[in-house]
C-alpha cells in the first residue's frame, strides 16, 4: 500500500506540474505528448501471436478472477520505489496484448458467422415441425374419444361371459384334482411296499403341492396333514432302508434310496445318517457275534450276557472257540467295510455321470434356475465326497477298536504256536485290509498284538532254545539222508513262501552259480508281481477270511533211492525167484517221483551201483539241522504276519544259529591244547570274536546254574535269556584212532553248520524285506561276522584230527637221533621220512574208509591234508632246530630228506600247492647265511619261534662266526621275543 500511495502522490504531483506547463503562459512543452498514431499498433500477425503467447496463465482462469487486482498486486509486490517508465511499459504491454486478443476474437467471429446462420435456420425449421405434430395429436385424441364412446358397452358383455366360462372350467379341474388327492393314500402305500421310494416321494410331493394350491377348500386341510404324516412315514422307512446297505450293499437298492433323499432335498442329511448307521452296524455286528459264542459255550448259566459291555463280554470267550469267533468277527467286519467301499465306488461313478450330464446341460441352457440347480448339486457332491473320505478313518477306527478289545480280552500265551500263528495271520490280514481301506498303519491294533506277540514269542523261543540244547546234547551226528536237490523250500514250514510266489524266483536264483544276496533281492523286488487288492478280489464274491484248504503236497525231502552198503547187499539178491513178469515196468522202480523228475534206480541196477556216487551230492545235515530249519520257517511265518516284531524274531533266529555254531565248536574244536603249534592258524580273529560274543551274550556259565536267592532281579532276568553250556553226547566217540577221532561225526556236524549258514544266507533278501530299514545294519553285520565264519570253523575242527592222527612227537624223537654233523654227502634219505610218510599213508587209508560212510566234500579233504602237511613241515623245522651240531653235509641231508618227503607226498594227495613248503626250504637255506645277512634274515622272518631261531644261530651260522657276533644275534632274537609279548 505504501508503494501505491507513493505512486498516486507522484502522479498528482506530475499532473500539477503538467497543468502548470500547459498554461498559456508556459513556454515549455509537457513531459509526455501522446499522439494518436503512437497509440496504434502495427498489423503484424507474428507480433500479435507473440503478444498472445506472452499472456500469463492466470488470465485464462474462470470469469470471477479480477485482472486489475492482479496487476496492482504485482506493483505492490515489486520494488519499494516505483518507476513511471516501468509502469508505462507494463501498461503498453497489456494494451498490446488486449489489442491482439480483440483482433483474434473478431477474426473468429467473422469466420464462424455462416455456421451460426445455418444453425439458426435449423432451429426455425424445428419449431415449424413441432407445431404440425401438435395439431396431429389433438386430432388423434378427438377420434379416440369418439371410438370409446361407441364400442365399450358391447365389449364388457363379452368379457363377462368369458370370465364365467373360465371360472367354471377351473372349478371342474379343481374338483377332479381333489378327487385324485383323496385316492392318493392307497397308491402311496402300494409304492412303499414295492420299495419304490423315489416314486412315492415324487407322488407325495406333487400331492402336497396340489394341496397347497387348493388349501382354500375345507376338505383339503385334513388331506394336507395326512400327506405330511405319510411323508414322515416314508422318511422313516427310507432310513431303515438306508441302514440295510451297511451290511449288504445293493447298488439298485442304494440308488433308489439316494434318489429318494435327493427328491427330499436331504442329500447331506442322508450321508450323516449313513455314517451313524455304519457305526451302529459295526457295534451291533461285533456284539452279536461274540454274544452268540459266549452263550453257546457258557451252557445254561444264569448270567445275563445281554446286558454286558462288549469289552467284558470278550473276556468270556473260551480258548476252543476263540479262533472261530475271531474268524466270524473278521468276516462280518469285512462285510461292513466292503459295503462302505462299494458305497464310495457308487458315488464316484454316479458323480462322474452327473458331472458329464450337467456340463452337457449347460451348453444348451443358460438360465439362472438351471445354473443355481447345478451349483447346489455340485455342492452336495463335494459334501458327500468329503464326508465319505473322512468316514474311512472313522469306520476303520471302530473296526480296529472292536478287534483290539477282542484280542486283549484273552491271554494268548497259552495258545499253541500254530493257533497263535493263525490269530496273527487273521489280524495281519485285517491290518492289510485296513491299510488298503484308508491307508492306515493300524497303530493301536499293532501295539496290542505286538505286546502279546513279544511276550508269547519270548516264552516260545526260550523253550525252543532249551529244546535245541536237548537235541544237540543227544545228537549222534549221523547223516540224515535227504535228496540231492533239497532246500528249505521243501519243508512244510516254508510253504508260505511257495504261496507268496517267491519260491520259483528264489529257487532259480539260488540254483544259479552266480547267485548272490543282491541278485536274490533284485529278483524278489521285480515289479509286475504285486497281487490284486482285497476289495478287487473279494469285493463281489467270497471273503478274505474264508478258510481255504491249500493244496498240501507234503514234504518230499528224504532220499529213498540211495542205500547203505549192508542194505544194498541184502536187497540185491532178495526175491530173485519172485515172478513179476506181469507187473508194469513203472511199478518195478524203487521210487517214482512225479514232482522232482529224478530218475529212479531200478532194482536190477543195484549191483552196478558206484560207491563214489553213492551219496549223489546230497547236502550233509542232521535231524537237529532239520529241526533248526523248521524253526526258521516258523519264525519267518510270524515275521510275515506281524512285521512290527520282525526284528525281534530275527534276533531269535540269529540266536538259534549262534547256539548251533557254538555247540559245534565246543564239541569238536576244543579237545586239543590251544597252546599247541596248530593253535596259531586254527582260529581266525573274526571267528574268535564271534565265539567270544556268543559266549558272553548267550551262554550261561556253568557256575551259575545253581539258583541263588540273593542274586539281583536284573541278573535273574539276564539268566532267562541265556542257555546253559552244551555238552556233547556220550555216544559220540572222539577218541578212537580207527575212526580218525570221530571224523565222520565232525564232518556231519561242521558241514551241517555250513549248510545251515547257506540256507540262512538264502533267506537274507526275505529277512531284509520285513525288518525296518534302520535295523538292516544289524542283519548285515550278523551275516558278515557270524554267517561267514561257519566255513572257517572247519579249520579248528579238523585241526584236531590232523594233530592226533599222526604222531609228530615220535617223528621229532627220530629226528633227534639223526647225526647231522656227518662228513660225507649222503645219497640215502633218513629213516624218519619213511616213518612220517607211512603215518600219512595210514591217515589217507582211514580217510577213505570214513568216506565210504560219510561223504567228505572237497573243501574238507583240502583242510585235512593242509593241516597234516603244515604240521609235518613244522615238525621238520622243529627237528632241524633241535640239532646240536650240523655240518655242510648234514645240511645237504636235510634238503634231501625234505625233497624225498615232498616227492612221496605228491602221490598221496592232490592238494596243490603244498602248504608251508617255503617254511622249510627257507629255514634250511638260512644255514648258509653270513652273520650280517643272518641278522637281517632274523628280523624279516618272525614266523619262526625263538627256539628255532636260536638253534639256527647256535648250530648253523654259529659254526663259522665268532662268539661276539653270535651273542649279538642271540640278543636280536631276545628283543624280538620281547616285542611279541
Amino acid at each position: 500500500m505504501k508503494k501505491l500511495k507513493s505512486l498516486v502522490a507522484l502522479k498528482d504531483k506530475l499532473q500539477q506540474v503538467g497543468d502548470e506547463d500547459r498554461s498559456p503562459t508556459s513556454p515549455d512543452r509537457p513531459l509526455y505528448i501522446y499522439k494518436e498514431e503512437e497509440r496504434e499498433f502495427p498489423n503484424d500477425p507474428l507480433a500479435d501471436q507473440e503478444a498472445i503467447d506472452s499472456i500469463e496463465e492466470v488470465y485464462y482462469k474462470d470469469d470471477s478472477w479480477d485482472p486489475s487486482k492482479h496487476e496492482l498486486q504485482k506493483l505492490h509486490d515489486g520494488p519499494e520505489k516505483l518507476s513511471l517508465e516501468d509502469i508505462d511499459k507494463d501498461r503498453n504491454r497489456l494494451r498490446r496484448q488486449l489489442a491482439a486478443v480483440s483482433k483474434k476474437v473478431s477474426e473468429l467471429v467473422l469466420e464462424n458467422h455462416p455456421a451460426y446462420a445455418q444453425e439458426l435456420q435449423r432451429v426455425m425449421d424445428l419449431e415449424t415441425a413441432l407445431q404440425g405434430a401438435n395439431v396431429i395429436c389433438i386430432n388423434g385424441r378427438r377420434h379416440l374419444e369418439i371410438a370409446k364412446q361407441g364400442f365399450t358397452t358391447a365389449s364388457l358383455g363379452l368379457l363377462a361371459n368369458q370370465r364365467k366360462r373360465s371360472q367354471l372350467l377351473g372349478l371342474m379341474n379343481s374338483l377332479r384334482t381333489i378327487k385324485t388327492l383323496q385316492r392318493t393314500d392307497v397308491r402311496l402305500r402300494e409304492m412303499l411296499e414295492e420299495e419304490d421310494y423315489p416314486g412315492a416321494i415324487q407322488l407325495c410331493l406333487e400331492c402336497q403341492k396340489a394341496a397347497s394350491i387348493f388349501r382354500h377348500y375345507s376338505c383339503i386341510s385334513d388331506l394336507s396333514s395326512k400327506l405330511q404324516d405319510t411323508l414322515e412315514m416314508i422318511e422313516e422307512q427310507l432310513d431303515v432302508a438306508l441302514s440295510k446297505t451297511c451290511n449288504s450293499f445293493d447298488a439298485a437298492h442304494y440308488e433308489k434310496v439316494q434318489t429318494a433323499y435327493r427328491l427330499l432335498g436331504k442329500t447331506q442329511t442322508a450321508m450323516d445318517q449313513l455314517h451313524m448307521h455304519y457305526a451302529s452296524a459295526i457295534h451291533n455286528t461285533a456284539f452279536q457275534i461274540v454274544l452268540g459264542y459266549v452263550e453257546l459255550c457258557s451252557g445254561t448259566g444264569d448270567t445275563n450276557f445281554q446286558k454286558m459291555q462288549y469289552k467284558d463280554l470278550c473276556t468270556h470267550i473260551i480258548t476252543e472257540s476263540y479262533i472261530p469267533c475271531l474268524m466270524d468277527l473278521c468276516k462280518a467286519l469285512w462285510g461292513v467295510m466292503n459295503s462302505y467301499h462299494k458305497t464310495m465306488q457308487w458315488h464316484e461313478l454316479h458323480d462322474s455321470t452327473n458331472q458329464e450330464t450337467a456340463e452337457a446341460g449347460l451348453q444348451f441352457s443358460t438360465s439362472d434356475a438351471t445354473s443355481s440347480i447345478n451349483i447346489e448339486a455340485t455342492f452336495n457332491q463335494r459334501y458327500v465326497k468329503q464326508k465319505l473320505e473322512h468316514g474311512l478313518a472313522r469306520i476303520w477306527q471302530d473296526v480296529q477298536q472292536k478287534v483290539k478289545l477282542y484280542l486283549l480280552g484273552t491271554d494268548l500265551s497259552v495258545f499253541k504256536f500254530d493257533d497263535f500263528l493263525h490269530v496273527l495271520d487273521l489280524v495281519n490280514k485285517l491290518m492289510l485290509i485296513g491299510e488298503e481301506f484308508c491307508n492306515s498303519k493300524s497303530e493301536g491294533l499293532q501295539d496290542s498284538i505286538r505286546k502279546q506277540s513279544i511276550n508269547y514269542f519270548k516264552n516260545y523261543h526260550r523253550s525252543r532254545m532249551d529244546e535245541l540244547r536237548m537235541f544237540l546234547e543227544n545228537e549222534a551226528w549221523e547223516l540224515c539222508p535227504v535228496k540231492s536237490n533239497f532246500t528249505i523250500l521243501n519243508l512244510q514250514e516254508f510253504k508260505f513262501l511257495r504261496r507268496s510266489g517267491l519260491v520259483k524266483k528264489l529257487s532259480s536264483a539260488m540254483s544259479s552259480p552266480q547267485s548272490s544276496p543282491a541278485k536274490l533281492a533284485e529278483t524278489r523286488d521285480r515289479p509286475g508281481d504285486a497281487p490284486q487288492g482285497f476289495f478287487v478280489r473279494y469285493g463281489d464274491h467270497g471273503n478274505p477270511f474264508d478258510v481255504h484248504q491249500d493244496e498240501d503236497d507234503g514234504e518230499d525231502v528224504m532220499a529213498t533211492n540211495g542205500y547203505d552198503e549192508d542194505e544194498k547187499e541184502e536187497n540185491t539178491y532178495a526175491d530173485d525167484d519172485s515172478d513179476d513178469s506181469d507187473v508194469p515196468e513203472e511199478l518195478k522202480q524203487d521210487f517214482v517221483d512225479e514232482k522232482t523228475g529224478e530218475t529212479p534206480v531200478r532194482r536190477d541196477s543195484r549191483k552196478k551201483y558206484d560207491k563214489s556216487r553213492k551219496f549223489n551230492n546230497a547236502p550233509i545235515l542232521t535231524n537237529t539241522t532239520l529241526n533248526v530249519l523248521r524253526l526258521f520257517g516258523k519264525y519267518m511265518q510270524m515275521m510275515n504276519v506281524l512285521k512290527p516284531i520282525a526284528f525281534d524274531v530275527v534276533i531269535c533266529m540269529s540266536q538259534l544259529f549262534d547256539y548251533y555254531l557254538f555247540s559245534v565248536y565246543s564239541f569238536f574244536a576244543t579237545d586239543l591244547d590251544l597252546q599247541s603249534a596248530a593253535a596259531d592258524w586254527g582260529l581266525s580273529n573274526k571267528l574268535k570274536t564271534t565265539l567270544k560274543r556268543i559266549n558272553d551274550n548267550l551262554i550261561l556259565p556253568e557256575d551259575s546254574m545253581m539258583p541263588n536267592l540273593q542274586q539281583p532281579v536284573q541278573q535273574v532276568e539276564d539268566r532267562k535269556d541265556k542257555v546253559p553250556f552244551p555238552h556233547v553226547s556220550p555216544v559220540v566217540d572222539l577218541t578212537g584212532t580207527q575212526n580218525l577221532y570221530g571224523l565222520a561225526e565232525r564232518v556231519v556236524a561242521t558241514e551241517s553248520l555250513v549248510f545251515l549258514a547257506d540256507q540262512f544266507e538264502f533267506l537274507q533278501p526275505q529277512l531284509e524285506s520285513v525288518i525296518p530299514p534302520a535295523k538292516k545294519a544289524f542283519l548285515q553285520q550278523f551275516y558278515s561276522q557270524t554267517i561267514s565264519t561257519a566255513s572257517e570253523l572247519r579249520r579248528p575242527v579238523y585241526r584236531v584230527v590232523a594233530a592226533k592222527s599222526v604222531v609228530y612227537d615220535h617223528i621229532l624223537q627220530l629226528m633227534a637221533n639223526v647225526k647231522w654233523d656227518i662228513k660225507d654227502i649222503m645219497s640215502q634219505h633218513s629213516s624218519y621220512v619213511d616213518v612220517l610218510l607211512r603215518e600219512l599213508q595210514v591217515f589217507s587209508n582211514k580217510l577213505d574208509q570214513v568216506g565210504r560212510h560219510v561223504p567228505i566234500p572237497q573243501p574238507v579233504y583240502n583242510v585235512l591234508w593242509e593241516h597234516c602237511i603244515r604240521l609235518a613241515n613244522r615238525t621238520f623245522v622243529e627237528g632241524f632246530a633241535s640239532a646240536k651240531k650240523c655240518s655242510n653235509e648234514g645240511r645237504a641231508l636235510m634238503q634231501l630228506d625234505f625233497q624225498q618227503f615232498l616227492m612221496k607226498l605228491e602221490k598221496l594227495t592232490d592238494l596243490r600247492p603244498i602248504p608251508d613248503r617255503e617254511f622249510v626250504e627257507v629255514y634250511v637255506k638260512a644255514y648258509y647265511l653270513t652273520d650280517a645277512d643272518m641278522e637281517r634274515w632274523i628280523r624279516d622272518h618272525r614266523e619262526y619261534s625263538t627256539k628255532q631261531l636260536t638253534g639256527l644261530v647256535m648250530c648253523g651260522v654259529g659254526s663259522h662266526i665268532n662268539k661276539k657276533a653270535r651273542q649279538r644275534l642271540l640278543a636280536t632274537i631276545e628283543d624280538m621275543e620281547k616285542l611279541k609279548r
